[in-house]
């Protein structure tokens, strides 16, 4: 039987999806929060500042990123289909370079911090 290169593919989707599932909300909440004035002392700017600089912050923020941008460009290829696009391969080509793009730039700018 011949080995399938499928779970390859499938781990940054499923991957993204866990990401997006836990880290989003968050995220939303807390950035509400800081449009709100109130800001924990633990997202003070130095302190963000001080994580984002961090080599493993910078791997944690690029992972949420690259993640997130990969489910998310799979989600939207199926609804895409669903919304009765049938030009899939034009559609998956824009979405992934589009996710790909987005990690790229989202590590060209941790590497600037």
């Amino acid at each position: 039987m011949a080995k399938s290169h499928k779970p390859v593919v499938w781990f940054p989707f499923a991957a993204g999806g866990t990401v997006i599932a836990f880290f989003i909300p968050v995220i939303v909440v807390l950035t509400f929060m800081a449009a709100l004035g109130h800001i924990p002392p633990g997202l003070s700017y130095e302190k963000m500042h001080a994580f984002a600089s961090n080599g493993l912050g910078k791997l944690i923020i690029f992972g949420v990123v690259a993640l997130s941008l990969w489910s998310s460009a799979h989600r939207l290829r199926c609804t895409f289909y669903d919304f009765g696009v049938r030009a899939d391969t034009l559609v998956a080509i824009v979405l992934y370079v589009a996710a790909i793009a987005g990690s790229l730039l989202s590590a060209v700018y941790l590497l600037q911090i």
